[in-house]
């Protein structure tokens, strides 16, 4: 299945109108105002990208902490969510991986008030997510402007770097440096964004960086143009792409985009399938005025400016 998650499916029902919500099923959060106070809401889990369960808890924490930030939202509260084999790990395993977790989400400013677990073949852990926000600078997936600039902060080819940890191509040491993006907040990058006014925002987890853009001009009347040469690539992943250590999901959602990405003649399979790579706690993926960019070039926060927006039928275009 491609980029038409439960949050998705949830967004084509149809539910009785409530005044209250701010945002509501198809962004990264939902946004509940409660009396004066916006709450932003998310949740998400996934299976271990590393070998290590505390370096697993603290990343997993990350990439749900991840939705609140790309809202523009502060975390304050999370609720911790395992599926365990408990045939196959012990308590110990378990105590880690919500260790880390409470590690990454005290580095995030929040609390972690409880959790359920239930028993599963493969192991799984998130956090369902509980944060503040200004009701009035809520960042959203749609927004985007003709002449915006689209900005990225972080490199991809996360999903393809595990995936060569997992097939036995790369050492837990030689991961360390995807680990170090894994386990790096989006809280900077969304207060930046938050201060250069950007249009719309979201953050690049398991759709891929041309998932993610879809989602950001679907059903709009603006076209994404992305120049392939601008997008940071982790060290060692065309390697490891040579290699064969693409993850399946950058398949399906190569698949799902078919109709919706026009690609230049020369750009080959493998170089399609980097753009569609699924992240882990990736960066955020924004849009804003060029003249904004100043605040991102006075800032140690890293981030590239890959693309422009035109205006268009809601497709992505790379050059």
């Amino acid at each position: 299945m491609g980029p038409a998650d439960l949050e998705e499916i949830i967004g084509t029902l149809r539910f009785e109108e409530n005044p209250a919500v701010l945002v509501g099923p198809g962004d990264d959060a939902g946004v509940y105002l409660v009396d004066d106070t916006a709450v932003v809401e998310t949740v998400d889990v996934i299976t271990p990208v590393v070998n290590d369960p505390f370096l697993f808890g603290a990343i997993s924490a990350n990439n749900s902490l991840s939705d609140i930030y790309a809202m523009g939202g502060r975390p304050i509260a999370a609720l911790a969510v395992a599926g365990f084999p408990s045939c196959d790990y012990g308590p110990a395993v378990f105590r880690d991986i919500v260790k880390g977790a409470v590690h990454s989400l005290q580095r995030a400013g929040a609390v972690l008030i409880g959790g359920h677990s239930f028993d599963d073949p493969e192991l799984k852990f998130g956090l369902s997510v509980t944060g503040v926000i200004d009701r009035n600078r809520i960042l959203r997936v749609s927004g985007a402007e003709e002449g915006d600039v689209i900005v990225i902060t972080k490199p991809v080819g996360l999903g393809i770097l595990t995936t060569a940890l997992k097939g036995g191509k790369l050492t837990d040491e030689e991961i360390k440096p995807a680990v170090e993006w894994m386990l790096t907040l989006n809280d900077a990058a969304s207060s930046l964004a938050l201060r250069a006014g950007a249009t719309s925002c979201t953050d690049v987890t398991g759709f891929g960086l041309l998932g993610h853009a879809h989602t950001m001009v679907r059903g709009s009347e603006v076209d994404f143009i992305i120049e392939y040469s601008a997008v940071p690539v982790l060290g060692r992943v065309r390697e490891m792409v040579d290699a064969g250590m693409i993850p399946g999901g950058a398949y399906q959602n190569l698949s799902f985009l078919a109709g919706k990405v026009d690609f230049p003649p020369g750009l080959s399979e493998e170089e399609k399938l980097l753009l569609s790579d699924p992240q882990t706690s990736g960066g955020l993926l924004l849009t804003m005025k060029e003249e904004r960019l100043a605040l991102f070039r006075e800032s140690p926060l890293f981030f590239s400016a890959i693309g422009r927006v035109v205006k268009g039928t809601g497709k992505i275009v790379v050059r």
